[in-house]
């Protein structure tokens, strides 16, 4: 099941991006979330999760791609899975939910930076209606070596 994300989700979202964090290069990042900064995040933008018997087992969000009112309706967006969730179709429910809300915001594209490493992500997004649009290469860096980052795009 997707719910837009409530404070109470603070914990079980914190916990899965913080794992993401410290064993992939699905995200560059390197600094965990603090529980604090991911209630903060459920306010101030739309955050979905994915549940199944009250877990929550991914969650996605989106935001504008870059500052500056030009790029008011481009979003950028960031999804999640538990190890436990990947192939049951969760995914794509969550990517479908910021899809439709982003639309309903006045989006007109979505834009996915996806490690270079991630095929699985890249490959999603592609079955997702997402075309390739650039390569970064080495634009980022984690576990002592650099990382592409490519971009995908999909207008609503």
């Amino acid at each position: 099941m997707i719910e837009r994300a409530e404070a109470s989700d603070a914990r079980a979202v914190t916990e899965l991006w913080n794992e993401v964090i410290r064993e992939t290069t699905i995200t560059f990042t390197t600094t965990p979330k603090t529980e604090a900064a991911i209630a903060e995040l459920i306010e101030s933008q739309p955050v979905f999760v994915a549940r199944d018997r009250g877990a929550c087992l991914g969650f996605a969000t989106y935001a504008q791609f870059r500052g500056g009112d030009g790029y008011a309706h481009t979003m950028e967006h960031a999804i999640y899975l538990s190890g436990a969730a990947r192939g049951r179709g969760l995914g794509r429910a969550l990517l479908t939910a910021v899809e439709n809300s982003a639309r309903g915001d006045g989006a007109h594209s979505l834009i996915a930076g996806i490690s270079g490493e991630n095929e699985g992500g890249i490959a999603f997004h592609a079955a997702m209606g997402f075309a390739h649009v650039g390569r970064i290469p080495e634009a980022g860096r984690k576990f002592g070596r650099f990382l592409d980052l490519v971009l995908m795009q999909k207008p609503l």
